[in-house]
């Protein structure tokens, strides 16, 4: 089955060369069967013009989706506790943008990777651990009690959407997936204006706590919640192409981004709501 996702339908074509890998090579004179040595070395499943079975290539499951998801999460977390505790304060500042770049480069290579990398997505999910945990420690310490409220939304959302989709009350259609990610590209492209624009001292009010920014904040966290219908129809449509096992680390991967975006956009709007206390 073809895919109408682009990022899917490479990861297909790599199954698809990953279940071919194994059967007999062309042996010489074109005779079918023959192992790539000739004459073998010993007697052995192709040998003598035997066909070569091909390798058993586990495929990907939900299960799997959800235990490397939950695998990530837990390493996010323990990343983030332990620079919350260990980084000091006259580092924290450094240390979270050197954490964003670095899990900004590593999130870049997984997505446009054609094939997955489970060590990959590990460092990542450490990398980025420790810039959400030290993010939401100076969070905490302006807002007390924010990070719990951040947190607990987050899930909340995401397992509403979950129902959404399974209940088929939103379906990721091609244009609503097109739609969808032009969305996305252009939020992410007003983001990286604003911070260019902020390192000049521009203030464009997005990021303030103004009534403009709550309003952005509301856009981001919405498009941020639709985007998981994307993630599970991408996860369904990668189970009946039969991707490898190895594939549920990518998908848990986006699964991830998206939580944390989710998480990072309401902890800001939920200090721009306390902030007017």
């Amino acid at each position: 089955m073809k895919s109408s996702n682009p990022v899917l339908a490479r990861l297909g074509q790599a199954a698809e060369r990953e279940r071919a890998t194994g059967y007999a090579q062309p042996g010489p004179y074109g005779q079918p069967g023959y192992p790539q040595q000739y004459p073998p070395q010993q007697p052995y499943p192709g040998a003598y013009g035997q066909p070569v079975a091909p390798p058993a290539v586990t495929p990907m499951t939900i299960d799997d989706v959800v235990v490397k998801t939950v695998l990530m999460l837990a390493l996010l977390g323990a990343a983030g506790a332990a620079a919350w505790v260990l980084v000091p304060d006259s580092l924290a500042g450094v240390a979270w943008i050197g954490a964003a770049v670095v899990g900004l480069v590593l999130g870049l290579i997984i997505s446009f990777s054609r094939i997955a990398n489970p060590a990959l997505v590990v460092a990542y999910s450490i990398v980025e651990g420790v810039f959400v945990g030290l993010v939401s420690k100076a969070f905490e310490s302006a807002y007390n009690g924010i990070v719990l409220q951040a947190v607990a939304a987050s899930f909340g959302v995401f397992f509403l959407m979950a129902i959404i989709y399974k209940a088929r009350i939103i379906r990721a259609t091609p244009k609503f997936a097109r739609i969808m990610m032009a969305i996305i590209a252009g939020l992410f492209g007003v983001m990286l204006v604003n911070l260019v624009l902020s390192l000049f001292g521009v203030n464009t009010h997005l990021r303030d706590g103004s009534p403009l920014a709550i309003g952005f904040s509301l856009v981001c966290i919405v498009v941020a919640s639709l985007s998981f219908v994307l993630n599970f129809a991408q996860i369904e449509e990668g189970v009946r192409m039969g991707l490898p096992q190895r594939y549920a680390w990518t998908a848990a991967f986006g699964i991830v981004v998206g939580l944390v975006w989710l998480y990072l956009e309401i902890l800001r709007l939920l200090s721009y709501l306390q902030g007017d206390d």
